[in-house]
């Protein structure tokens, strides 16, 4: 399964979040560290929800860009 995953960079740090799996997020000091935060995080979540009996959700998210031009 493929999840969509939201990276934030912050001030300071970077966060991230993924949308299908509501209270998975995660944040470190760079893009590279929260990427391996946030497998970790959804790899431990979708566990502990098989170890509950609890299905597992599809991913149904997915991430776009629209484009905006500036005003003349």
């Amino acid at each position: 399964m493929r999840y969509t995953v939201i990276y934030e960079k912050g001030p300071t740090s970077w966060g991230a979040y993924v949308p299908d799996l509501p209270g998975v997020i995660s944040v470190g000091d760079s893009r590279g560290e929260v990427e391996r935060l946030i497998q970790e995080a959804i790899e431990f979540h979708l566990e502990g929800m098989r170890e509950e009996g609890m299905s597992i959700p599809p991913p149904s998210s997915f991430a776009g860009e629209v484009e905006i031009k500036p005003a003349a």
